[in-house]
């Protein structure tokens, strides 16, 4: 029997926790690594959320090709335990968090998100839904045995691990969500292309589209997986939906990332909308009063003028839930979340005609494109006419990658140093020529600078992978890609010549 503690092998493997579970390469997620962080995450839901012995555990998964080996080595740790596992498919993440609270038991995704299949993960629920930084703490603490002989030299089992049967009820009850709750002619008339790519979302996303009245036009299949980041979309998606959208003429565009937890919306002239200018647009078509999402997300949830509050936190889904858990302290009545990636957290249960569409704190996709183009009907418009009218302010990301972690933290420390007035005098030294003088900074999580045009220029370090991002805001979309266009040159040049010694 060999104990491990997760802490240590966090360090000696490379799989380490990002901002939604534990990420790294494929080589590095053995059979032995995923079943011990399946075992500290099992033995700390027993401890802290009462787990008992003989439950079920719901596993899902994305399309990566190491995924079902990744399934199979945290079934074969849940049956060690004592658990019961139970195999959802490849579904979203969303869906298997779902159906994890809706039956009260522990739920677990193997993805990689939207990061390039030579990387994979896993995500953790708790029957709650996602787990919070204290859980994340809780685990990395644990202390696991594993069983002599189970795993050869290079971490594989000796005897292959086997997924029990396909259990289908976890996406039925996920487009149930919908269907149940939303009029059955929602999207009558609509004509909606979905960019099915290798997003695990496809399946859900066809049947509610067509469920709710729309014609839906499926495009771009893969049958190898595409890393579809929804903060940095690729050019060449760019090109296709400006392409299908002269080709096909639709009312709308819509996708997601691999494991279908972050949307891509598109209008009816193929461009792509921010994620967040479509968590705006979606909340305010549910109702909601208080919205809270991360420091990057662009002002105009702010200056729309409709919420009641807007709460701003650390990058991240888990902290993004700890702002809708204090909204709902406060006695907001209906509370969401989005980030800039555009998963949409709904915190608070919604009845509307005596139907309820039952509180998911958790990314979805498929929410934020039932919301806008269900908001475009209310009001008889296009979606590009929705993002219009809306305040004028835009944003750009992007991201360098194999960009040292430690490198990027310490040129935010470089940056950050000394007096109020030396930080914005080394900054204005850096950052002028491009925006002027700044006016004030904000350490939430990075380093975001406002200037005084109100021009914004944030800085961050990527939590999931060796990336530097850069998040832009301006009074248009041109001069944002602009401002982020420069800002990227800056940071690919500081890969090699920082503005600060990292030796």
């Amino acid at each position: 029997m060999a104990v491990v503690r997760i802490a240590d092998l966090m360090e000696t493997s490379g799989v380490k926790f990002g901002t939604s579970g534990a990420r790294g390469r494929v080589e590095d997620m053995t059979d032995r690594v995923c079943y011990a962080y399946t075992t500290a995450f099992l033995q700390h839901a027993a401890k802290a959320h009462g787990l008992a012995r003989g439950s079920q555990v719901g596993i899902a998964g994305d399309r990566r090709p190491s995924t079902p080996r990744i399934m199979a080595a945290c079934a074969q740790a849940i049956v060690d335990l004592g658990f019961e596992p139970v195999n959802c498919g490849l579904i979203p993440s969303p869906a298997v968090a779902f159906y994890g609270i809706r039956h009260r038991l522990p739920t677990l995704m193997v993805t990689g998100s939207h990061i390039p299949d030579d990387r994979n993960g896993i995500k953790f629920n708790t029957a709650s839904g996602e787990i919070l930084k204290e859980d994340e703490t809780a685990i990395r603490a644990e202390t696991v045995s594993l069983p002599a002989g189970l795993f050869d030299a290079r971490g594989a089992f000796t005897t292959p691990a086997l997924l029990p049967p396909e259990h289908g009820a976890a996406l039925e009850e996920y487009i149930a969500r919908y269907t149940d709750f939303f009029p059955a002619d929602l999207l009558a008339g609509r004509r909606i292309a979905l960019y099915e790519h290798s997003t695990v979302a496809n399946h859900a996303f066809a049947r509610v589209l067509s469920a709710l009245g729309a014609e839906v036009l499926k495009l771009g299949h893969s049958e190898v997986f595409i890393p579809v980041d929804t903060e940095a979309i690729r050019p060449e998606d760019i090109a296709l939906a400006k392409q299908w959208a002269h080709q096909y003429r639709f009312d709308a565009i819509v996708s997601a990332d691999g494991d279908g937890d972050r949307p891509l919306v598109g209008d009816e002239q193929g461009n792509w909308l921010r994620g967040d200018v479509a968590g705006v647009l979606c909340a305010r078509f549910l109702g909601v009063d208080a919205i809270v999402t991360p420091v990057s997300s662009n002002t105009v949830a702010e200056k729309s003028g409709y919420f009641h509050a807007v709460r701003r936190t650390r990058i991240g889904s888990p902290f993004v839930i700890e702002g809708m858990n204090a909204s709902l302290d406060a006695g907001h009545a209906c509370v969401a979340g989005y980030e800039a990636n555009g998963g949409f957290l709904l915190g608070s249960t919604i009845t509307r005609d005596s139907k309820r569409l039952d509180a998911l704190p958790t990314r979805d996709a498929i929410i934020v494109a039932l919301g806008l183009l269900g908001l475009a009907k209310q009001q008889g418009c296009t979606v590009s006419e929705l993002s219009r009218a809306l305040p004028p302010r835009f944003t750009a990301s992007e991201r360098v990658k194999e960009f040292p972690t430690a490198q990027s933290a310490r040129i935010l420390a470089h940056l950050q140093q000394g007096t109020p007035g030396d930080i914005l005098q080394r900054i204005e030294t850096l950052f002028g020529p491009i925006a002027g003088a700044p006016k004030s900074t904000d350490t939430t999580d990075g380093l975001r600078i406002t200037f005084g045009n109100a021009e914004v220029i944030h800085l961050r370090p990527s939590g999931n992978a060796p990336e530097f991002r850069c998040y832009n805001e301006a009074d248009s979309a041109e001069r944002a890609a602009e401002m982020n266009r420069v800002c990227m040159e800056m940071l690919a040049a500081w890969k090699t010549r920082p503005p600060v010694s990292t030796a």
